[in-house]
């Protein structure tokens, strides 16, 4: 029994006896270990995040101000991706930058989305909806209450070869008038051109899309909303489509090889595009900075420009019967003919 308890000591002495020892001698050496450890830490956490790059383009008008939140992030550096922006003042001036691969995706009016999938052959795709309907007929010194009223008119528009024109080329014809010959329709280059004229007085009749709606009715008070092009979308086409002005186009081969990358983009332009109705002064504020627009349009502009952000299944409900329209009216408003199943990019 005494040996057992003095073997039982002196195992407990030379226990505490290493142990001390060890917290004196290898102090340095603890320490130095611990510091490794930090530095290898902190070097971990240094190192860059590598970023895929996605260059994106879109026109100046409802579809750059689904992009602002996006455009904030990126500058902060706070965003999933890099992102390169382009801004342009007409569609065309996107079809041979997305067909020859100068940029990754693109904001462009529904139509011309279809029709650049059956020129590239199928190489690009519709990824989301972005915009609704945005259009009016505007009035300076005319009585028009309904389409009817259009017969025998001067209209002026913009937005040729893209929805706008077949949009009111499609509601005209129901309406049964004919462009040439009961109704006579003027093309302007660009929005701005025409916002100009309607401004100045020199058009009396003009078809604009927000925010060029807005603009135009600032600055002169004369100018009148007389029909809501969109109303007069659904009076003729009934529960047939939904009138889709703008949507998010994305080359194929980049999705399928980004395909991470680029559904990370997806969910912040999703965001962006709420964070832009939600928040309409902070939103106007970065449409000014952006050179979207200036800030007091934005501001009155952005609960009119339907700004929404539509994927998935329910896109693909929405843009069938809209495209089956355009395409019975004029084939060309689709490129000749309707897009395939694999028009449309899922996540």
């Amino acid at each position: 029994m005494k040996l057992t308890k003095r073997i039982t000591a002196l195992t407990l002495a030379a226990f505490l006896f290493v142990s001390v020892m060890a917290g004196c001698g290898n102090s340095a050496a603890v320490s130095s270990l611990a510091s490794t450890a930090a530095v290898s830490s902190a070097t971990q956490s240094s190192v860059p995040v590598t970023k895929t790059t996605i260059k994106l383009a879109t026109l100046k008008g409802p579809t750059g101000l689904g992009m602002l939140k996006l455009m904030s992030d990126n500058e902060a550096k706070t965003g999933a991706n890099n992102y390169e922006f382009t801004l342009v003042s007409s569609p065309d001036e996107i079809v041979s930058k997305i067909a020859t691969g100068e940029i990754d995706a693109a904001a462009v009016p529904t139509n011309l989305a279809a029709t650049l999938y059956n020129k590239t052959n199928g190489k690009v795709q519709l990824a989301a909806i972005n915009t609704l309907g945005v259009l009016s007929v505007l009035t300076n010194g005319e009585n028009i209450t309904s389409v009817k009223d259009l017969k025998g008119k001067t209209i002026y528009a913009s937005g040729q070869g893209s929805t706008p024109e077949y949009a009111l080329n499609y509601i005209l014809k129901q309406n049964g008038l004919e462009v040439g010959k009961d109704v006579k329709v003027e093309y302007k280059a660009e929005h701005a051109e025409l916002a100009a004229l309607v401004i100045s007085g020199k058009a009396k009749i003009a078809v604009l899309p927000e925010p060029f709606v807005t603009q135009v009715m600032t600055k002169n008070k004369d100018v009148k909303i007389a029909l809501n092009v969109t109303d007069e979308w659904n009076k003729v086409a009934g529960d047939k489509s939904v009138l889709t002005m703008g949507c998010l186009i994305v080359r194929k081969d980049f999705a399928e090889k980004n395909k991470v990358a680029f559904d990370k983009f997806l969910d912040e332009y999703k965001a962006s595009t709420a964070y832009t109705t939600s928040s309409v002064d902070t939103a106007a504020a970065l449409s000014e900075k952006y050179g979207i627009m200036p800030a007091a349009v934005a501001k009155k502009a952005i609960p009119n420009c339907n700004i929404v952000y539509i994927d998935g299944a329910d896109m693909k409900s929405k843009i069938p019967d809209f495209l089956k329209i355009l395409f019975t009216a004029n084939p060309k408003s689709v490129g000749g003919k309707l897009p395939g199943d694999d028009f449309y990019y899922t996540k």
